[in-house]
Order: structure tokens, then sequence, then C-alpha cells
């Protein structure tokens, strides 16, 4: 020390430092991530319990805020569950590319790209909201039609000019989404552990035949409905 007393550093140490402010416990408030925290937090609520078992409440406890941020950020679960559910990827695009490549190979190909897609963690937790909800919420029903069926496999059999290409369409995604329900949503053992290259070989062929075979002659000799019992 000095003769002239304590220095200005001295002095900066000595004094009480200015009192910080405490944070509050409980919920976080919004910032500029509370969105985007939302949003995840409602891809995993979808993706393990549906539309209608998932809340607005388990949502924001999840995201830890204020079940009102999530009303002020997207109105209403409807537009949460919109909100969330938007697909990183343009499925129509990858599989129009799939069509690209020796006809008798379109089925392995379909498979393999549709395994792919859902092999995405990000993506299969899209997927699983979206199967989950469909049986109960018609906004969820025509997302799964349009993302995962109609969209994607009516611009492949398109790019492909194959006659009924609506009905091949249709056909394939019953094939598709019949294996992923058994792969990923029951958990079907031993489809479940096969790998992508197995599954490509063995349900490929079906797929092929779907896309490339003749099914017009087997649309015209099939019976028509019976009509509907009139109700009483």
């Amino acid at each position: 020390m000095s003769e002239d007393g304590p220095g200005p550093r001295a002095e900066a140490e000595a004094a009480p430092r200015a009192a910080q402010p405490r944070r509050r416990a409980g919920r976080r408030p919004g910032s500029d991530d509370t969105r985007g925290r939302i949003l995840a937090s409602a891809r995993e609520a979808f993706a393990e319990r549906g539309f209608d078992g998932a809340t607005v409440r388990e949502v924001a406890a999840r995201a830890e805020v204020d079940p009102a941020l999530v009303h002020h950020y997207f109105g209403s679960k409807q537009r949460l569950f919109v909100a969330a559910m938007e697909f990183p990827v343009d499925v129509g695009q990858v599989f129009v590319a799939v069509a690209a490549g020796p006809p008798g190979e379109i089925g392995e190909r379909v498979v393999r790209t549709f395994l792919g897609i859902w092999d995405r963690p990000s993506v299969r937790q899209l997927i699983l909201g979206i199967v989950r909800s469909a049986t109960t919420d018609a906004t969820a029903a025509a997302m799964f039609r349009t993302v995962l069926v109609e969209g994607p496999l009516r611009a492949m059999t398109a790019t492909i000019d194959a006659p009924d290409g609506a009905l091949r369409a249709t056909l394939v995604g019953t094939q598709l989404i019949g294996l992923a329900m058994a792969r990923y949503v029951v958990v079907l053992e031993p489809l479940a552990s096969l790998d992508v290259e197995a599954l490509a070989s063995l349900v490929g062929p079906t797929v092929t035949r779907y896309l490339t075979g003749d099914v017009g002659d087997l649309v015209a000799a099939a019976p028509a409905p019976a009509p509907a019992a009139p109700v009483r």
C-alpha cells in the first residue's frame, strides 16, 4: 500500500459488488428459442401419445414454459400439431428420384428409400406423431395421406407413366404403411430387427408388381361392391 492510501485497484476490489438480480424459480419466460423448444417438446409428445393423448399442458411442461406461451405462439393444439409435424424432407422429390433406374428393381429402391427416411431419428418422430394421431384427428389423417401416400407415391407413378396410377400408388402405400407399422410402431419381431437391404429384397418384388404389373385386368374383373344396407 502506498502512503497516499489504497490505489484504484484496491478500492475496486474492496467495493461491494452490485447485487445480481436473482432468477425466479419455475418455468422459463418467453425468449428467442421458446418457439423452437415448444415445437421440439410437441414432437416428442405427439410421437409418444398421439394427438388425442398429448395435451398443451404436457407440451408446456416438457418445454419448461407456461401453457399460456404455447397458446401465444400457436393459438390452439391443432395449430401446434400442424407446425410441429412440418416435414424437413421433400418426400415427393425423393420418390420421383427413385423412379430413375432399372424398372425391374424399382420396388427395392422404393422400400430402401422409405425405410431410410423412417430411420432418420428426427423424421421418425414426426411420422410417429402423424401415424398415432391419424386414427383420431382429421387433420392428422389428411396429413398422413398427403405427406406419406397421395403426394409422393402418385408423383412417382406419374413419373413412370403407369396406367391406373392412383390405384398403384394406393397399393404401394398399403404395403409401406403396413411395413412401417409392424417395424416401428408395433415393433414386430423378427421383422423389426431385419436390416434394410433384407427387407428391400423381401418386400421390393411386391412393390415392383404393384408399380409395373398389369393391374387393369384385375380391376375390370373385380365384382362390383354390394350396395350398402339401408339404415333403419
